[in-house]
């Protein structure tokens, strides 16, 4: 892999993150684009740059959740991301060797499906029915926060988007936009911590060898990372998902188009 795909990527992982259009999905495009094939342990290993723009752009409010945790026992928020967390991270870990080997999950048409299908969900989710509003993350019921879990889980297929999955599911528990988008993206840090502590214990060797590539890639991620934490916050109180689902299906139709009469 060359340097400028190792900037082309590691962009595309920050942006594509955070933005629910999915980053594996934009990955697997641009990979096969680029390179003829997907490389899952590279896009495991560029959550490491992402991972770190969460951390320091939420800095306060993990600090506060600590805090509530081990001085004020506050379980609630902490509780509901846990939960949340589970069902993602045990499907990951059940099934990681099936996502690596299944050509499936590096499918070109499986993203497209994917894109095409949450995108119309993102264009109608406004006028589908929700549950009672809720002030924030804490205040979801266990339930809810199991539900918006499964939906991060669905989004390990490439195409479906986990920041996608996770604003869409918080909306129909009741969450606003932009309260939906900050659980969702703090619902983010123990699934990546847990594929960055995987790849970093169980897949050395491969730093080793692409290090600087890796490097690369990470440092852009992390800046465009902060980037568009900042960006989907501000943008989602005043405005819908509608632009990014308009987005998605354009983009599947083209694809589509490209796969039938080009390759």
């Amino acid at each position: 892999m060359t340097f400028f795909e190792s900037v082309i990527l590691g962009l595309t992982q920050g942006l594509t993150e955070f933005i629910p259009v999915s980053s594996s999905g934009h990955e697997v495009l641009l990979q096969n684009l680029m390179a003829g094939a997907s490389d899952h342990l590279f896009l495991q290993f560029i959550n490491i740059g992402t991972l770190l723009a969460l951390i320091i752009f939420f800095r306060k409010t993990i600090w506060q959740i600590l805090v509530d945790v081990f001085k004020n026992h506050n379980f609630k928020l902490a509780r509901n991301l846990v939960i949340t967390s589970v069902p993602a991270g045990l499907l990951g870990f059940l099934l990681m060797d099936f996502i690596h080997n299944e050509p499936f999950f590096g499918s070109v048409i499986t993203v497209v499906v994917a894109l095409l299908l949450v995108g119309v969900l993102m264009l109608i989710i406004d006028k589908l029915p929700h549950a009672k509003p809720v002030a924030d993350g804490a205040a979801l019921s266990p339930l809810k926060a199991l539900i918006i879990g499964g939906a991060q889980a669905v989004a390990l297929i490439p195409g479906v988007s986990r920041s996608g999955a996770t604003i869409i599911a918080g909306k129909f528990a009741g969450l606003k936009s932009d309260k939906a988008a900050e659980y969702s993206f703090l619902a983010l840090i123990p699934i990546m911590l847990g594929v960055v502590l995987k790849v970093c214990c169980f897949d050395h060797a491969y730093i080793i060898d692409n290090w600087p590539t890796l490097l690369v890639s990470n440092l852009v991620a992390f800046i465009a990372g902060m980037v568009a934490i900042g960006f989907m916050l501000k943008y989602l109180r005043v405005r819908s998902l509608k632009v990014f689902g308009i987005y998605r299906i354009v983009l599947a139709v083209v694809v589509l188009c490209l796969l039938i009469f080009v390759a």
